[in-house]
């Protein structure tokens, strides 16, 4: 009675002085949450400090005085609707609260109405939005950025796949709600959620974590309320759901636990060994220090068992933003009014007393200055974004261990995963790239270091549903069969090694898809994956772009690239099929060739080899008989200039490159194959007009349409091995195809008993077969680990040559379509040849020019020496004088002459000048004596 008294009073006064226009001596503020909780007891203290510091302080609400009241929501929905009610109606201009996220919700739309601010230090739900909620302001981290701090722990360690464990209530739900979409932008999934009713007993927690421990996932993410979390983990425990091989990542509300227990030694501890638990990161600072020390030395004189945690900095907190904006409103000069809401009145016989809400005049206002706070209070700045979010939010990222949890890193939305504190990140650039998220090693349930794989297969007693092709024909890759037991097949073998190859069983049922008759359609079985139909796809199934959006598929088996496959016949022989190695042109180029080389030779040899003179008509003979015989190496005429013997090397090279090439194209021409349809390789396929067969159901035909443009009207389906030789038989005037589509593992088979086919030009793309399974599942990539160990141990090529059998005719396609060697082949070798004789021809005139020149210069000099003889005529007998070599059919002359001769004679020139020279001096000195 004396504190309703107390109230009635400072009422009365708060009353009067806005009459007076005055400040109030006292404003009301109110305080909703659950006294006997974890949150509870440290926020209980922390705003009744909170209060005593703001009406201790001259600065903030001078002349007024703060006035707390509050009520406990029992940790009750309803009965926190209630005492929100009951709180109403006393007239306060704000409330620190609710605690709770549903009571937040409920409330929400009464202060709407009523006009009353509420400013929540725990209703972490992210749906409690300003749009719907204007009047609901959150003084703590909204739980929409701790999911995005789950999912980067998620991604940090590349799982895929989270069961999330929650509460089945708005603030747990809401929770989820965001962490699915999260996970969803980084190819992730919560793969199976387990709801947990409020208040829910030990019976209905273990049927719940039982039912999660049948699921797929280890990957545990728990957000539930702090006053019930522990039993999951003692009830987890029970279940051995805390040894190796799990991960438990839980959010907040534990750190609120292990933070407000006062004693680290309790049993729950050896239960969370090895979870990764975040907590609300408040930077370190002296009023931090202090605070805590006043709050453990109040706590210790009112025998409070339990600890500070991070929620009790954050109602602290609230209380300073509810004051300054009080002080700011009354500074501006507003007072505090309340009215009544005419559309609240008592009916007749009602004991709700409706009539006492009032709505708060200056509500409006009050709640604008509260979005304008922008102060330093313990937990950091405290500012609030155009979301109504606080800024800067960031979370502890801890490992629990032993008697108490290890600080692992930090996570903030500035710069997500990190081991330095978030206050030193905002002081440089944003960085929120993969390579710069890192935590420090985590000690894992089970007590080790290494990381979880994080999920087994589902022990739900379901097998892994397998699609396997039931085809007509190429069953040695897969056979259906009648039923699951009788599939069999390359492809089969191979999927069943690797899955004995796997840390874990994996039971499978095999499912036949299709009739036997016709082929199913490959894209069909790929989309059941993705629709949930099937769990994975076993067979001939080749990893395309389209597909592997909807599917993950493993490492490729075998190499699959396309081919071309074409009808060949056996070349007809003739007599005349010594003259198909080379063109025509090819041999005109080839004689003259020959015929060239021998008159160079012969011009290069004349004037000094005697087996190169003689008559003309022995001279001619001799030119042709050298050329042609050099073909077999055969020539008996020697060569003794060096400029002959140089062309003559060289003429002999390219007489071995021909020689080598006709034998080669003749040996073809007479024992290879022919291309019965002129098809050589994929460009004059595409060219071509003709129809084109491909294996019905695979992806080929769309290749062939997507990518090579060749309409649709050109391709013919065909689906047995039987189908493709008829095709190809018949051939394009007779209903057939002129070439068949299809991947090199089919085409083996198909070849390897039809002879009367060849593989033509190359492989003209490089896919591969893999298995496909559901987008992110965990065993796409440990079967690819498998497949790997396989190939390194050699079994994956053993399974290949047991259903890969050797075929009876080749499949290379070298000798096909031999074609005759044309010009365009030796242009360059017969170019050099040329050239090289040209060269030597050119340097056998000049130095024959040169040599003629002499000759002449000789005998000019000569004409002196007639005079001189003339004297003593009657001593010596005349000689003939030689006749000046002056016209071009001398220098013709001179050149047929042998070299022999002309040094013979210049040489007896040079010394008839000599003695020339000697009797004209003695002829003039005789009449002197």
């Amino acid at each position: 009675m004396g504190a309703d008294r107390l109230l009635v009073l400072c009422l009365a006064l708060a009353a009067a002085a806005a009459a007076a226009g005055q400040r109030p001596s006292a404003v009301s503020v109110g305080g909703l949450f659950t006294y006997e909780s974890t949150i509870g007891r440290a926020a209980r203290l922390a705003i009744e400090l909170a209060v005593d510091d703001v009406n201790a302080d001259t600065t903030v609400l001078a002349g007024t005085n703060l006035n707390l009241i509050t009520q406990d929501t029992n940790c009750s929905g309803f009965l926190g609707t209630i005492e929100a009610l009951e709180l109403m109606e006393k007239n306060v201009v704000a409330v620190i609260g609710p605690q709770s996220s549903g009571i937040g919700h409920v409330i929400s739309h009464v202060v709407n109405e009523l006009h009353v601010p509420l400013l929540s230090f725990a209703a972490t739900d992210p749906t409690l939005s300003a749009s719907e909620y204007p009047y609901f302001l959150r003084s703590t981290i909204s739980d929409y950025f701790q999911m995005h701090a789950v999912a980067s722990i998620v991604d940090y360690y590349q799982w895929k796949e989270v069961t999330a464990i929650f509460v089945d209530d708005d603030y747990g739900r809401g929770g989820v709600s965001v962490l699915g979409d999260v996970l969803a932008t980084k190819r992730a999934r919560i793969s199976y959620k387990a709801p947990i009713p409020p208040n829910a007993n030990t019976d209905v927690i273990t049927d719940v974590l039982f039912r999660a421990n049948m699921m797929e996932s280890r990957v545990f993410v728990v957000h539930v309320n702090p006053d019930t979390g522990m039993n999951i983990f003692s009830i987890a425990n029970k279940l051995r759901m805390m040894a190796s091989g799990y991960v438990w990542i839980v959010t907040d509300w534990l750190a609120a636990v292990l933070d407000s227990s006062s004693s680290r030694d309790f049993n729950d501890m050896s239960y969370i060994q090895g979870i990764i638990v975040l907590r609300q990161h408040i930077p370190d600072s002296d009023a931090k220090t202090k605070f805590i020390s006043k709050w453990n030395s109040v706590a210790r004189n009112r025998s409070i068992d339990s600890a500070l945690n991070s929620y009790g900095f954050y109602a602290y907190d609230s209380v300073w933003i509810v004051a300054r904006a009080i002080d700011q409103l009354l500074d501006s000069g507003h007072q505090i009014n309340f009215s009544a809401d005419p559309r609240l009145h008592d009916s007749n016989g009602s004991t709700l007393h409706l009539s006492t809400l009032k709505i708060f005049d200056g509500g409006e206002q009050l709640l604008q200055q509260l979005l304008l706070t922008n102060i330093t209070g313990l937990t950091g700045q405290v500012r609030f974004d155009s979301d109504r979010n606080l800024v800067q939010p960031a979370y502890d990222v801890l490992n629990v261990g032993g008697s108490g949890s290890r600080l692992i890193g930090y996570w903030s939305n500035y710069s997500g995963l990190s081991v330095a504190s978030p206050e030193i990140l905002y002081q440089k650039p944003q960085n929120t790239s993969t390579s710069a998220q890192r935590l420090y090693s985590v000690m894992w349930p089970g007590e080790t270091v290494t990381q979880p794989r994080g999920w087994v297969f589902p022990n739900n007693g379901k097998p892994l549903r397998v699609g396997v092709p039931n085809k007509p024909s190429f069953k040695e890759l897969v056979s259906g069969g009648t039923g699951p037991d009788n599939v069999s097949g390359y492809s089969i073998d191979i999927f069943n090694a690797a899955i004995k190859l796997l840390p874990y069983p994996v039971p499978c049922q095999f499912i036949a898809i299709g009739d036997g008759i016709n082929n199913p359609s490959y894209d069909d079985i790929i989309n059941k994956i993705s629709t949930n139909s099937l769990d994975a796809a076993v067979g001939d199934f080749a990893i395309v772009r389209n597909r592997t959006k909807i599917a993950e598929f493993t490492q490729p088996y075998i190499e699959a690239g396309l081919v071309i496959v074409a009808p060949a016949r056996r070349a007809t022989s003739s007599a005349w099929a010594f003259l198909k190695p080379f063109t025509v042109e090819m041999w005109c180029v080839t004689g003259a060739l020959f015929i060239f080389v021998g008159v160079v030779v012969w011009i290069l040899e004349h004037r000094t080899n005697e087996e190169f003179r003689g008559s003309p008509r022995q001279q001619v003979l001799t030119i042709f008989w050298f050329s042609f015989s050099t073909m077999f190496f055969a020539h008996r005429q020697n060569t003794v200039s060096a400029l002959g013997r140089f062309v003559l090397i060289i003429w002999l090279f390219v007489v071995l490159i021909i020689n080598s090439s006709y034998t080669a194209s003749l040996t073809s021409i007479l024992t290879v194959q022919q291309l019965a349809t002129g098809i050589t390789g994929l460009d004059n396929l595409v060219a071509s007009a003709l129809p084109i067969g491909y294996q019905a159901g695979k992806f080929v035909r769309n290749y062939l349409i997507d990518e090579l443009n060749i309409p649709e009207s050109r391709l013919v389906p065909l689906s047995t091995v039987q189908e493709y030789a008829d095709a190809l038989n018949r051939g394009p005037k007779n209903g057939g195809v002129a070439a068949i589509v299809d991947e090199m593992p089919c085409v083996e088979i198909f070849l390897s008993s039809h002879c009367n086919f060849r593989i033509v030009g190359q492989e003209f793309t490089k896919e591969g077969w893999g298995f496909a399974f559901q987008r992110d599942s965990p065993l796409a990539a440990d079967l690819s680990t498998a497949i790997l160990q396989l190939s390194e141990s050699g079994q994956l090529q053993r399974i290949h040559d047991e259903w890969f059998t050797d075929p009876s005719c080749g499949t290379e396609d070298s000798g096909l379509g031999a074609v005759q060697l044309s010009l365009g082949s030796f242009w360059g070798l017969f170019l050099v040849c040329a050239l090289i004789c040209t060269l030597a021809l050119i340097v056998f005139f000049v130095r024959v020019c040169w040599q003629y020149s002499r000759y002449s210069s000789s005998g000019a000099d000569g004409e002196p020496a007639a005079v001189t003889t003339a004297i003593v005529a009657e001593i010596q007998p005349a000689k003939p004088r030689p006749t000046r070599l002056g016209s071009f059919k001398e220098l013709i002359q001179f050149v047929d002459r042998k070299e022999e001769e002309v040094r013979r004679e210049m040489k007896r020139r040079s010394s008839e000048k000599d003695n020339g020279a000697g009797g004209s001096s003695r002829g003039r000195s005789v009449p002197s004596a």
